[in-house]
């Protein structure tokens, strides 16, 4: 009679957006497994999940659970072993690398602990670069750059390189470069994991108003449950599986 009681406690909860409507993000049965000279090893099992336009997701975990790896699957950065993902309706599977590029340019942004800023470049034009790679004109490209830079309050640092600016300020250029191109959704991992308590607070709040402001999802992967709860839901990954927290 044990039996049941144990498919219960590990099963895999769907875990659907909070309104209805076409998601911005979702994936299903989504799993993933990799195999070695040790055998097989299985990270992620089953998962279920759909984000829609201007929702806050939060993904909280314990270390080695999953989180990153299934931040990289919805991303379209890794092939899952299983199930699907689907970014604005598109779904990922069978797309080539081309194409998949050319959709996480249009739809998707992406905030890093680290800000993986291009060192040669200043932060206009690191941020003007996922519009350049979209063919939009170069004149545009920079104005939209500067638009949301001097909304982030680096007015007075646009032609700054990386190595000129602070970690809270190049976390800031990190976040311009995600959401310049106005994507569906934005996949953050633990974006101010590396910045102390007071920085990471005034970039988590940066990072939210703009968001909101563009109607732009976000997902995103933290250890800090403090600014998790802020979002709009709380989900875990444990065991391979996410559930409502």
């Amino acid at each position: 009679m044990s039996e049941p009681a144990v498919r219960e406690s590990t099963r895999n909860e769907s875990v659907p957006s909070a309104t209805g409507g076409e998601p911005a993000l979702a994936c299903n049965a989504l799993s993933m497994a990799y195999t070695d000279a040790g055998g097989r090893l299985e990270v992620l099992s089953g998962i279920d999940l759909e984000v829609q336009a201007g929702e806050k997701v939060a993904i909280i975990g314990v270390s080695g659970a999953g989180k990153s790896t299934l931040l990289h699957l919805l991303g379209g950065l890794e092939r899952p072993t299983g199930g699907e993902v689907r970014v604005a309706g598109r779904r990922l599977a069978g797309m080539s690398p081309a194409a998949l590029s050319r959709l996480r340019n249009a739809h998707l942004g992406f905030v890093y602990q680290f800000h993986h800023l291009l060192p040669e470049f200043d932060a206009l034009e690191n941020v003007a670069m996922p519009l350049l790679l979209g063919r939009m004109a170069i004149g545009d490209a920079r104005a939209a750059a500067r638009r949301l830079l001097t909304d982030l309050g680096l007015g007075e640092r646009l032609h700054h390189r990386p190595a000129e600016l602070s970690g809270g300020e190049r976390q800031r250029v990190a976040i311009a470069r995600a959401l310049v191109t106005e994507p569906r959704c934005v996949l953050a991992d633990e974006p101010t994991g590396n910045l102390d308590p007071a920085t990471a607070h005034r970039v988590f709040e940066q990072l939210t108003l703009l968001q909101e402001s563009h109607a732009t999802a976000l997902v995103m992967v933290t250890h800090n449950e403090a600014l998790a709860s802020r979002l709009d839901r709380v989900l875990v990954l444990e065991r391979g599986r996410l559930r409502a927290a």
